[in-house]
C-alpha cells in the first residue's frame, strides 16, 4: 500500500529572507498632491511585500534619517511617529501607521553587533522616521509587522556600515527582513531645478551604482568603500547619509548578487532600488 505524502507543518523551515533598499520618496510625497512625480515608485513599494518568500516576523530597517555616535536600535514595544519634513500640508503630520516594535529584535540586534565587536546601544523612546513609515505605509500597508530601526553613524564611513551589515546577516535566517531606505540621489538644492548637467551626471552615477551593486560580493565591497571616486558622486550626494543604508544592506547581503528592482526618473534625476538574495 501506498503511504500518503506526509503533511506540511508549521514547523518546516523558513526560507531565507533577501535584503533591500528601497526608495523612500520625497517627504510623504506619496500621500499629496504631486500629480505623476511618484506613481511608479509607489507602485514599485506596493509590490515590494508581493516578492517575498513568506511573511516577515519582524523588519529591521536603516534609514537616511537618524544617525548616532554608535549603531543604536529602537527598543521600544509601540514606536511613534516622527514627522521629522517640514513645509507639507496640514494633513501629512496625521498620518498613521500603527506597526508594533519588537525590544527582543533589537536585543537580537545589540548582540549581533556586540559578539562582532562594535559597539552599539538602545533607544526605549525614539519612534520610526518618515524615511521608515512614509514608504512602509505603502511596502506593509497592514502594519502588523514589527519594526525596529537601527541608525547610521555620525561619521558616515562607508566600510564601517558594510561591517555593520555583515553583523546583522545572521537574522536573514531567522525570518527577519533587513531593509535599507534612502534615496540613490540626493542632492536637494538640483532636484528641483533644471540643471541638464545634473541630470546627466545622476544617470552616470545610477549606471556606475548598479553595476557595483549588482557585482560579485568581493568587486561590490571595494566599490562601495570608494563610492566617491563614481562619476558625479559628490553632486548626486553631497551629503551621504541617503546612500550609506545601501551600503549597510550590501553588508548584509553576504554572496548574494544584488539585482536592480526599480529604476526611474523622477523630476530629471535617475533613481534604483535593489534586491539582494
Amino acid at each position: 500500500m501506498t503511504l500518503p505524502p506526509e503533511p506540511e507543518t508549521a514547523n518546516a523551515p523558513l526560507a531565507r529572507q533577501p535584503v533591500l533598499f528601497l526608495p523612500h520618496g520625497g517627504g510623504p510625497c506619496f500621500f499629496m498632491d504631486w500629480p505623476e512625480t511618484w506613481d511608479r515608485m509607489a507602485a514599485f513599494l506596493r509590490s515590494v511585500s508581493q516578492t517575498l518568500p513568506q511573511k516577515p516576523d519582524a523588519i529591521l530597517v536603516v534609514s537616511g534619517h537618524w544617525e548616532t555616535a554608535v549603531p543604536t536600535v529602537t527598543a521600544t514595544a509601540q514606536p511613534p511617529l516622527i514627522y521629522d519634513y517640514y513645509g507639507f500640508p496640514p494633513h501629512t503630520y496625521h498620518l498613521r501607521y500603527p506597526a508594533p516594535g519588537s525590544p527582543a529584535l533589537a536585543a537580537q540586534v545589540q548582540a549581533l553587533l556586540t559578539a562582532a565587536g562594535i559597539p552599539n546601544a538602545a533607544n526605549a523612546e525614539r519612534g520610526l522616521d518618515h524615511g521608515v513609515f512614509i514608504p512602509f505605509m505603502l511596502a506593509f500597508e497592514a502594519a502588523d509587522i514589527p519594526v525596529v530601526e537601527l541608525s547610521l553613524q555620525h561619521h558616515l564611513d562607508p566600510a564601517a556600515h558594510l561591517r555593520i551589515g555583515q553583523a546583522l546577516a545572521p537574522l536573514r535566517d531567522r525570518n527577519v527582513l533587513i531593509i535599507g531606505t534612502g534615496l540613490t540621489y540626493h542632492n536637494l538644492r538640483h532636484f528641483m531645478g533644471q540643471d541638464r548637467d545634473s541630470d546627466a551626471l545622476s544617470h552616470a552615477f545610477d549606471a556606475w551604482l548598479v553595476a557595483a551593486v549588482c557585482a560579485p560580493e568581493a568587486e561590490r565591497t571595494t566599490a562601495l568603500k570608494q563610492w566617491e571616486a563614481a562619476p558625479g558622486a559628490r553632486i548626486c550626494h553631497p551629503r551621504e547619509d541617503h546612500l550609506l543604508p545601501l551600503m549597510v544592506a550590501a553588508g548584509a547581503a553576504g554572496r548574494d548578487r544584488g539585482v536592480q528592482t526599480y529604476r526611474d526618473t523622477v523630476m530629471g534625476k535617475a533613481l534604483s532600488g535593489f534586491r539582494f538574495g
